[in-house]
């Protein structure tokens, strides 16, 4: 279960990034818009999916 979680928390990181490179790349109006947004919600998902895989680590090592 955990490792399916540690999953979709690396996938939505990695879209995430997408999101914030598609942004850039479009650039404009979009990009003033969201690019810093974008990089606060990766940053929060990629401390979670560290936070899940150090958790899964312990748990499996005691």
């Amino acid at each position: 279960m955990l490792n399916i979680i540690i999953i979709l928390a690396l996938l939505a990181t990695v879209a995430t990034l997408g999101l914030g490179l598609l942004s850039m790349g479009i650039g404009g109006a979009l990009d003033n818009s969201y690019s810093e947004r974008f990089m606060w919600l990766r940053i929060v998902l990629q401390a979670a999916a560290v936070v899940l895989i150090i958790s899964v680590l312990v748990l499996t090592n005691t």
